[in-house]
């Protein structure tokens, strides 16, 4: 590490009410509604800056849980975490790309199950699918290959930011009083009856409770500090392509396959950021740090789009990436209240923790006041005005005074890369500040900016870059027989 490199945060001394493990989705979620609560919240996450585990890995869609299981846990937390996200959007500043969702049946028996998928959408509370033939769907879409038979249209499905949505939550909680810890591992812990004493790789910290938020390491928290796993983790892969902008005239809809009881399927959709998306496989695995992709599947990811998506088979891939997913023996969410213990375990938030974070938020905080004390919320909360990342928006890049462009792929300006690496969230990783700016996630994937970024960023990451480093790829994209 330089010399000059951020030191590791300092544990606190107080005792906080909750301390949340975990600063993926969910618990920036977390750290976000306790803290609006008036709740002393305290986040500790081991890797080196927030949105390092499941999260940095998901599609970026808005799903209204049209398909979850009737009645289930998930199916309330996402209808209740998509209209919170609706409602306090436009406050942060988070952006929306309005596709809406056609869930498309390619064979006979897809076709079939089309009607009980529409009256499982309708038990579900989401009332406005419309029923499609053949025509209407190819009207909508006339990319699309003309061998779909039917399917359904979900309005209210769009694509949002993957990463900006969970750091406005996380800024949000730390501008209403809670506390960061990165690069912080929890290693063991007690609990007295009144205050819990967890141990952590920086120091000991002390809260009235915990929330385990910790995804696919949440059954070892749950180990270490409760002494059984309520829940077991199951780790499963999803793997992606990301074509170049230029695919992203071929389709305005997000187009899902009818799912089945394993996996939402393969997804072609654009995303934020002007791209095309196609994934993600579904591959269960022991190992869950291990993310990497395989030429075979992309190949044949790239093929599966292509046959949905005709013209794919003319647009470059511009990266891969594959993500790990912390499924459990179960379908719906394992959420798990020791309320003796003060102690909630939040697992089994799958492909669909973006979409239903702030409801499960609400929810675990419902739980959570069962045993504590009321707080008093803060009468005029801080709301932070997240920079417009999207393609659809007007950019910095646009405006005056930006310092000039450092990333001309993905026209990222010097003034975007130093505010994300300034303030109460700032970027502590090089993965961190792509995630706030965009830099290194185009067509030379960083070959041209590398050195200019190591020059920026230089004394203030965790993982200093360095200029040799010019030309390597920061998302693992082998060489792929395809056209463009």
């Amino acid at each position: 590490m330089s010399q000059h490199a951020p030191a590791a945060d300092q544990t606190p001394a107080e005792v906080f009410d909750v301390a949340v493990i975990g600063a993926g989705v969910v618990g920036c979620a977390m750290a976000r509604r306790f803290a609006l609560e008036g709740a002393r919240v305290i986040v500790v996450e081991k890797a080196a800056d927030i949105l390092d585990g499941a999260s940095k890995g998901n599609s970026g869609i808005m799903h209204t849980g049209f398909d979850a299981p009737v009645g289930s846990l998930e199916q309330r937390c996402i209808a209740a975490g998509f209209d919170e996200f609706h409602r306090i959007r436009e406050r942060l500043n988070l952006p929306v790309l309005e596709t809406s969702a056609l869930v498309l049946a390619w064979n006979e028996e897809e076709e079939a199950r089309l009607d009980a998928l529409i009256d499982k959408a309708r038990a579900n509370g989401v009332e406005d699918i419309e029923p499609l033939t053949r025509a209407e769907i190819l009207e909508r879409e006339p990319a699309l290959s003309p061998r779909v038979r039917g399917g359904f249209r979900v309005p209210r499905e769009h694509v949002v930011d993957p990463w900006s949505t969970p750091h406005a939550y996380m800024l949000q909680a730390l501008l209403n009083g809670a506390t960061l810890l990165r690069g912080t591992r929890v290693r063991s812990g007690s609990f007295d009856g009144e205050v819990w004493t967890l141990t952590t790789s920086t120091g000991v910290l002390r809260a009235r409770c915990v929330v385990n938020c910790a995804g696919l390491y949440g059954d070892e928290v749950d180990a270490r500090l409760i002494g059984s796993r309520p829940y077991a983790i199951r780790p499963r892969k999803g793997q992606f392509v990301v074509f170049d902008k230029a695919a992203s005239r071929l389709v305005t809809s997000i187009l899902l396959p009818v799912p089945t009881q394993t996996t939402k399927g393969i997804v072609v959709c654009r995303t934020i950021y002007g791209n095309v998306l196609v994934g993600p496989t579904a591959e269960e695995q022991e190992s869950r740090d291990e993310a990497h992709v395989d030429r075979n599947t992309l190949e044949r990811l790239i093929a599966r789009g292509s046959e949905i998506l005709p013209g794919l088979a003319e647009v470059p891939v511009t990266a891969t990436y594959a993500g790990l997913r912390p499924a459990t023996d179960q379908k719906d969410y394992r959420i798990v209240t020791e309320a003796e213990h003060r102690y909630i375990s939040v697992g089994g938030i799958r492909s669909t923790g973006l979409s239903s974070a702030l409801g499960i938020a609400g929810h675990v905080y419902g739980l959570y006041q069962d045993f504590a004390e009321a707080h008093t919320a803060p009468q005029d909360p801080a709301w932070p005005q997240m920079p417009a990342l999207a393609e659809h928006t007007r950019r910095d890049w646009a405006e005056r005074d930006n310092g000039g462009i450092v990333c001309h792929c993905e026209l990222v300006t010097r003034r975007e890369v130093e505010q994300a690496l300034s303030g109460p969230l700032a970027a502590t990783s090089l993965a961190g500040l792509k995630r706030r700016t965009r830099v290194t996630m185009g067509r030379c994937q960083g070959f041209y900016c590398t050195a200019d970024l190591a020059a920026i960023t230089a004394g203030r990451l965790a993982e200093p870059m360095v200029p040799d480093t010019a030309g390597e790829r920061n998302i693992e994209t082998p060489e792929l027989d395809h056209a463009g």
